[in-house]
């Protein structure tokens, strides 16, 4: 597979189009909300924060699908198999949250009389905080993280639709090493660096009405190292490049295809629940993926049909890359497969 690099400059042309299609390491396309010619209704922007170890996770998103803006949180016990997950949105939002056209500076908050999250860039870190009242069982939901980049590349694509003036402008931050507390109620949940691994998925575009996209996270530690990986496909014109990279440590590597081999019933219907495997057609990615918790979510309103199946559980396999096979052992990420008509 040939995959563009992108280079540096504007992100969409005069006619709302991209300038340039593919991948790259950092946002070295600028985009501007006011740069958008396309229709008005479609643009949405999110920022998307996970975080977790092999106990406990965290998932905090902040979005605005122009008709809607949203805080949505997720919290999952992974030794008992459990979550808990709150919403709360408001229609004909438009981009009235302001939302940073970039992910290397400023804020983002969202507020409400059920929710209050705040996502601040710091100069070394990133600052999530916030608290969600009445979470579970009448109990307040307290987040206080900080978030370390510990690698200087992610994964960034610029990816056109089949559609004049549509596109997807994602970058995911992989292996963000976390500190800090967690509080429902009166437990109080402490994450350290030496255990907690998170992912930012930064998203801007304006999309079609019916889509359909796999995505795949893993961030964690092991044998004191930080291993991580973005997966996907399923949208959009993905010819120019693929969003797959594999992270360790400090390096990056870029993946071709992926293939995410979800088991069906006699019917042809997923079975998210069972064993699921993961290839590719030169055999770099070979991974089994046994479910945990099954996140199933989404919205049946009108003309809005949102199904969402968020799978998390353990990784196990291996990845081949430049000659080199790295042996990924139990490590905690999540899979999804979600299909929108919004």
């Amino acid at each position: 597979m040939n995959q563009h690099m992108l280079s540096e400059g504007k992100l969409l042309n005069s006619n709302g189009d991209l300038n340039e299609a593919g991948y790259a390491y950092s946002l070295i396309k600028e985009y501007n909300r006011k740069d958008i010619v396309g229709n008005k209704w479609r643009i949405k922007e999110w920022d998307y924060y996970y975080v977790g170890n092999k106990k406990l996770a965290l998932a905090i998103t902040i979005d605005d699908n122009s008709y809607m803006n949203m805080c949505s949180v997720s919290f999952f016990n992974y030794e008992n198999c459990t979550y808990s997950e709150k919403m709360t949105l408001h229609p004909f939002s438009f981009g009235k949250l302001n939302f940073p056209s970039t992910s290397k500076k400023g804020n983002l908050t969202f507020q409400d009389r059920k929710a209050s999250f705040h996502f601040d860039k710091l100069d070394d870190s990133r600052h999530i905080y916030g608290i969600y009242k009445k979470f579970k069982d009448g109990k307040d939901l307290e987040v206080d993280l900080y978030l370390f980049e510990t690698n200087p590349s992610s994964m960034v694509i610029a990816t056109p639709f089949n559609k004049k003036r549509h596109f997807y402008y994602n970058q995911k931050i992989n292996n963000l090493s976390c500190e800090g507390k967690i509080k429902l109620g009166q437990e109080v949940h402490l994450f350290n660096k030496n255990d907690t691994c998170g992912v930012l998925d930064w998203g801007r575009g304006v999309w079609t009405y019916k889509n359909t996209w796999y995505w795949s996270s893993l961030n964690d530690i092991q044998d004191g190292h930080h291993i991580g990986f973005n997966l996907g496909y399923g949208f959009g014109d993905n010819s120019y490049a693929s969003e797959n990279m594999f992270f360790y440590d400090k390096q990056v590597y870029k993946l071709n295809d992926v293939t995410f081999n979800i088991p069906k019933d006699k019917k042809g219907k997923d079975e998210f629940s069972k064993k699921w495997t993961f290839s590719s057609s030169d055999h770099s990615i070979n991974l089994e993926f046994t479910p945990l918790i099954c996140r199933k979510g989404g919205a049946n309103i009108l003309i809005i049909n949102s199904n969402q199946n968020q799978i998390f559980g353990k990784f196990n396999g291996s990845i081949t890359v430049d000659n080199k096979t790295f042996q990924i052992n139990n490590l905690v990420g999540f899979a999804e497969k979600v299909y929108n008509r919004w």
